[in-house]
């Protein structure tokens, strides 16, 4: 079985655009969840999404790092296009460069908050685990954990 590699993403410096979406649909049968959304956003940027329960917010996310296909619409990171209307291009970059925080949260229950902070490093981002423990330590005490 082969494999494709892809090259890594060219890095964006802060304030340049790191996401564009345009025109971006979700569709669950005949129910719009998502019409026509437009989104920029620049590298270094906190982005806040507010809205009444219901309203679309966690769809356009799940759609926005493809957890969930949107029904329409593009999706560029860093200037290269992830979706289009088709398949999803360069899923595992996509993946790595963006992420997620649930407003409720689930910690493996079994494992230290090392072990938490760690195990996204080693299965997505592919470190070591001895970097990844020590990537972990460190930002744990700048919580004060």
């Amino acid at each position: 079985m082969s494999e494709t590699v892809t090259e890594p993403m060219k890095e964006v410096a802060r304030g340049e655009t790191i996401m564009h979406v345009h025109n971006l649909k979700k569709s669950y049968g005949k129910l719009e969840v998502l019409r026509d959304i437009d989104l920029e956003i620049k590298k270094g940027e906190v982005i806040c999404v507010l809205g009444p329960s219901g309203s679309g917010k966690s769809t356009m996310l799940r759609c926005l790092n493809l957890l969930e296909l949107p029904t329409g619409g593009t999706i560029d990171l860093k200037g290269e296009t992830v979706f289009d209307g088709g398949k999803p291009k360069n899923l595992d970059e996509l993946r790595r460069e963006t992420g997620m925080v649930f407003q409720s949260f689930n910690l493996f229950p079994n494992m230290s908050a090392k072990g938490n902070v760690s195990i996204a490093q080693v299965r997505v981002r592919g470190r070591k685990k001895e970097e990844a423990d020590r990537r972990s330590i460190e930002q744990l005490g700048k919580v004060g954990l």
